[in-house]
């Protein structure tokens, strides 16, 4: 999925399940065949798209519903515990590894909200409330978890010794976080930083929770390669979908239910139809599909252990016909990038990679956003692959691959996947067919 920080084209061996492993500079596609009815300056022209006059009218102004609530979340225990799949001495390494970056970071302590940096450290997930609710990770000492006592029962594991503090209405929860320089989690809301703010020097404790995040670790790799394949098996049905005379909202509500079967949740659903494809952010409307239109469908959902999948590709109602060259570009861009992915490398060394190609073409303007974001228990980490990221890539670090063309008015496309860096290359955690479909 786009975020703003600021078979064809498969190998012969690639499984539909993901998991390729691609050594730097391995990564290859077949040639586009040349269109030759495209020339390099008629950006308006080589847009295929347009809508049908000849739609179903029952669909005409048709308004479909969800018919399901896509942020729903499948019940199960796990929600109040920890994670059965992560051992409890990867836990306790986790938290005894925040300690120890406190330390070398001169800071007095953590404290950490309900949500995904949270749930890294303990495995606890549960819904946070306006009462002040907290991890507090001191640099050095006894760990707690502040909970107000109507929410008592969300217990940490035993042997994780977590001291667990209660408080009632009427008394001052922020007593029981240290006082000096503080990180304070991205999850933890505004009233309450400001509440904690005298005595303490407020820091945000991203940077420092990003050297324990940003490498993925096997059992977390797993897990990405799980929804990889998860979403992927939804992509599998798109084509089917986008059908002339069906409206996006209709369909994305079928994706919503095919990403339910796949996942725990709905993380989001974009379908971007005709100019629509052309915002990268638009989610879905009542605009109805029209035969040739070009069509961008961005999903992603997140599985019970709260890791995430995020894919694009672009389609073509009724399928592709000459496939116009912002594509072959597009197509080359993303490919390019892939190939930049090893260790060593810097973040923007792989957004450079794709806008060079994408700039080279004369569609520069037209890729408005970074080329990737990092991915884990968190939709959007780092490493953010954008110009002016000079962190190095480490073996283990997963991140989206994304580059995207976008003709206002006209249309849009973006491909997107899922890469881990490994010893030599990178892994695709996607493994859809990447032209035009």
């Amino acid at each position: 999925m786009v975020g703003f920080h600021d078979g064809a084209g498969e190998p012969e061996n690639a499984d539909v399940g993901g998991g390729e492993v691609y050594p730097a500079g391995n990564f290859t596609i077949p040639v586009v065949a040349e269109d030759e009815h495209v020339t390099g300056s008629a950006v308006a022209e080589e847009v295929a798209g347009g809508q049908d006059e000849v739609g179903v009218d029952e669909y005409a102004g048709a308004v479909a519903g969800w018919g399901v609530d896509p942020y729903q979340r499948r019940q199960h225990s796990y929600d109040n515990a920890m994670s059965d799949s992560v051992s409890v001495s990867t836990y306790s390494g986790r938290l005894r590894r925040a300690q120890e970056l406190c330390s070398r970071r001169g800071l007095a302590g953590l404290v950490l909200g309900p949500g995904e940096q949270l749930a890294y450290l303990t495995g606890l997930r549960f819904d946070t409330h306006e009462r002040f609710s907290a991890l507090v990770v001191p640099a050095v000492g006894e760990i707690r978890l502040v909970l107000p006592v109507v929410d008592r029962d969300v217990t940490p594991e035993e042997r994780l010794e977590i001291k667990v503090e209660t408080w009632v209405d009427g008394s001052s929860p922020y007593d029981l976080v240290p006082t000096g320089r503080i990180g304070v989690g991205a999850e933890l809301v505004a009233s309450h930083v400001l509440r904690l703010m005298p005595g303490r020097e407020l820091v945000s404790a991203t940077e420092v929770l990003a050297e324990l995040f940003v490498s993925k670790e096997k059992l977390e790799l797993e897990e990405l390669r799980r929804a990889g394949k998860a979403i992927d098996r939804v992509h599998a049905q798109v084509p089917q979908l986008l059908r002339p005379g069906r409206t996006e909202r209709k369909v994305a509500a079928d994706l919503s239910r095919l990403i339910l079967e796949e996942h725990e949740k709905v993380d989001f659903v974009i379908v971007g139809s005709g100019p629509n494809g052309a915002n990268p952010h638009h989610e879905f409307s009542d605009r109805i599909l029209g035969l040739g239109d070009m069509v961008v469908v961005d999903i992603g959902g997140s599985l019970q252990s709260g890791y995430h999948s995020d894919c694009t590709r672009t389609y073509v109602v009724g399928g592709p016909g000459a496939v116009p060259r912002m594509y072959r570009v597009l197509y080359d861009a993303q490919a390019a990038a892939v190939r930049t992915v090893r260790p060593g490398v810097t973040a923007e060394s792989v957004d450079a990679a794709a806008r060079e190609v994408i700039s080279a073409a004369g569609f520069g303007e037209f890729f408005i956003h970074r080329t990737g974001h990092g991915i884990g228990l968190s939709l959007h980490e780092e490493p953010f692959i954008v110009a002016g990221n000079t962190m190095e890539l480490l073996p283990g670090m997963a991140f989206s691959v994304e580059p995207g063309i976008y003709i206002p008015g006209k249309c849009g496309a973006r491909i997107e996947d899922i890469v881990a860096v490994t010893e030599d290359g990178c892994e695709l955690m996607n493994n859809r067919p990447r032209e035009l479909l």
